[in-house]
This record gives structure tokens, C-alpha cells and sequence, in this order.
């Protein structure tokens, strides 16, 4: 009664997550009817101690299936083995009702630990293709292990696995025998669309980064080259003002030979003690001459009785000079003599 009653529960497990089953015989076929139904023998040949029988049982059923179960493991109802080939579940391995896993899967150790050293399958749990769970960890329920994935630590309940090592990439809702092994989150492909929002985000703060340089050295620039600006008009400022300085001294030294040059041709020219200028021709007594020039300068009246009078020069033209002189040829003499021309005045 117990072989028919698990042939039934095999039967009703394969049709359900397996649609390449058509027939019921077919179940005779199936290396995980056979490696389950060899496991149940072995697993009460360990309970009651019989360690070689049971190795023995498991070791003739791995050879024909390829699916090696240790009698030690626990295995709950509803449990099922796609294909099969490359299956290993360890002596310590705790797996629940209705899990499906796929050829290749280990449920293994990671080492020489005594007791419990293999992993805890959940309820509900899908192991995809290839993947390895090892170590004593927990699979809550509910979860999907992706193929090809290594699982290392504790998975919680309703969650998804992927990669190597496996990380938690999504939570799941129950959906009853969930057997998809395509659609899974990629996190490689996450981590890298992550880094390019990331780069993306760094190369515009360089580009606003290197606008505003440049900016600020179109502005520095600007700046020198009005200040530069500048400086060259105060240098042309300075050497205009120096020119006129030069102009101005030898305009200056050029007047005062020329009123030296006029003193000894033409005569003197006296100031009065009230600041009036007084010019006294060269053809009078020089010594006369002088003694006017003195009485002037003290106020004393002329030999002849009379009171001299002054006569401004001030600031006159050249031709003021000439008209106030007595002979006008003679000026125009003593003045062609001085070469005013060749002086550069």
C-alpha cells in the first residue's frame, strides 16, 4: 500500500510541473520517481541504524539515476526532481513540502563541520538549474533560487536570488508553483545602469564645472587686458607730460636768453620800486644809463629837474618790443643776429 500510495503522489506531483508527462506509466521512467522511491527505502535503513544498507540502497540508485540523495537528509511531501542528472543533497539537508529543483543543484556543506552542515530548504521553493546552496543556511519560504546562483548566507521568506554570490534582488508574492527561470531581475545589469546614471551625473557637473572656467578666464582676461589698456594710456599720459615739461624749460631757457641778448644790444630794462617795467636804450651813457635804472628803482627825479616817468613792458609781443624801442631797423637788426629761427622757438 505504501509503494501505491507514493506512486500516486508522484504521479499527481510530475503532472503538475511537468507538462511533458502524458501518460501515467511514464512515472516508472522518471530518475526522480526512482532515486525517491530508493531514498524512502534507504532513509528507514538509517533511522534504525543501519548505516551500510542504507549507503548502499542510496549508492545502487545513484548510479542508475545520477541523482545521489543522502539517507540522512530530510525530504518533505510534494518534493520533485526535474531531469535529475548531477543532483546532490547532503546527509544534514532539511528540505519542505512541494520544492522543485532542476538538474545540477547541490545542497551541500562548505567543509569538515560536525552536525548540521548543510543547508534548510523552506516550503514552496523553486531551485533553479546549476545552482548551489551550501553551508548551514536558511531558504525561507516561497523562494526562488536562480539558475546558476551561489547562495553563501540566509535567504528571508518571498524573496528572489540571483548571482554569484546570490543576493536578494526582488520580494516576491506567493503564486502557488511558480516555475519561471527567465524572468529575473539582472543586478549586474542594475549595478551597471546605476554607475552610468552615476557617471552620466559626474561628466555634466565637469562640463558645468569647465564652462564656468572658462567663463572666469574669459573675465580674468577682460580684466588684464583693461588694466593693460590703462597702463599704456598713463605711459603715454607721462611721456606727453615729460615732453611738455622739456618743451616748456627750454621755452623758458630760450626767454630768458633772449632777454639777456636784448639787455646788452638794445639797453635795460629797469623795474620801479612799484613794480613797473622800464626800458632804457643801449645809446644813452651807460653809466647814465645805470644811474637812471638806480634813480628809478629809488624814485628820485631825472638831472633835469623833471620826474621820470615808467613805461610797462609787461608781457608784451615782440612787436610791442619793437614799436616801444626807439629804432625799429635797428630791432629788426639785433633780431635777424639772435636767429630765433635756428633756436627753435
Amino acid at each position: 500500500m505504501s509503494f501505491i500510495h507514493d506512486m500516486r503522489e508522484e504521479i499527481k506531483v510530475i503532472r503538475d510541473r511537468d507538462p511533458a508527462m502524458h501518460s501515467d506509466w511514464e512515472v516508472f521512467l522518471y530518475p526522480s520517481f526512482r532515486a525517491l522511491m530508493a531514498y524512502k527505502r534507504a532513509h528507514r535503513q538509517y533511522l534504525l541504524g543501519h548505516y551500510f544498507r542504507a549507503r548502499w540502497i542510496s549508492q545502487r540508485s545513484a548510479a542508475k539515476t545520477r541523482i545521489e540523495i543522502h539517507p540522512g537528509a530530510k525530504i518533505g511531501k510534494g518534493f520533485f526532481i526535474d531531469h535529475g542528472t548531477g543532483v546532490v543533497i547532503g546527509e544534514t539537508a532539511i528540505v519542505g513540502d512541494n520544492v522543485t529543483i532542476y538538474q545540477g543543484v547541490t545542497l551541500g556543506g562548505t567543509g569538515k563541520e560536525q552536525g548540521k552542515r548543510h543547508p534548510t530548504i523552506g516550503n514552496n521553493v523553486m531551485i533553479g538549474s546549476g545552482a548551489k546552496i551550501l553551508g548551514n543556511i536558511t531558504i525561507g519560504d516561497n523562494c526562488k533560487i536562480a539558475a546558476g546562483a551561489v547562495v553563501l548566507h540566509d535567504v528571508p521568506a518571498n524573496c528572489t536570488v540571483v548571482g554569484v554570490p546570490g543576493r536578494v534582488v526582488k520580494m516576491i508574492t506567493p503564486q502557488g508553483n511558480d516555475l519561471d527561470q527567465i524572468n529575473f531581475p539582472d543586478p549586474v545589469r542594475i549595478d551597471i545602469e546605476c554607475l552610468n546614471r552615476g557617471q552620466s551625473a559626474l561628466s555634466n557637473q565637469i562640463l558645468d564645472l569647465q564652462d564656468a572656467i572658462r567663463e572666469s578666464r574669459a573675465a580674468v582676461r577682460k580684466v588684464l587686458n583693461e588694466r593693460e589698456d590703462l597702463q599704456n594710456r598713463l605711459s603715454e599720459t607721462q611721456k606727453e607730460l615729460e615732453g611738455a615739461r622739456r618743451i616748456l624749460a627750454l621755452q623758458k631757457k630760450r626767454s630768458d636768453e633772449l632777454e639777456q641778448l636784448l639787455g646788452d644790444k638794445l639797453g635795460t630794462i629797469a623795474i620801479d620800486g612799484k613794480g613797473n617795467y622800464r626800458f632804457i636804450p643801449a645809446e644813452e651813457d651807460p653809466n647814465a644809463a645805470a644811474d637812471t635804472a638806480k634813480r628809478e628803482a629809488t624814485g628820485a627825479a631825472h638831472p633835469d629837474g623833471t620826474a621820470q616817468k615808467s613805461q610797462n613792458i609787461g608781457p608784451s609781443s615782440r612787436e610791442t618790443l619793437k614799436t616801444n624801442i626807439h629804432s625799429g631797423k635797428a630791432v629788426t637788426s639785433i633780431l635777424s643776429d639772435i636767429s630765433l629761427t635756428d633756436s627753435g622757438l
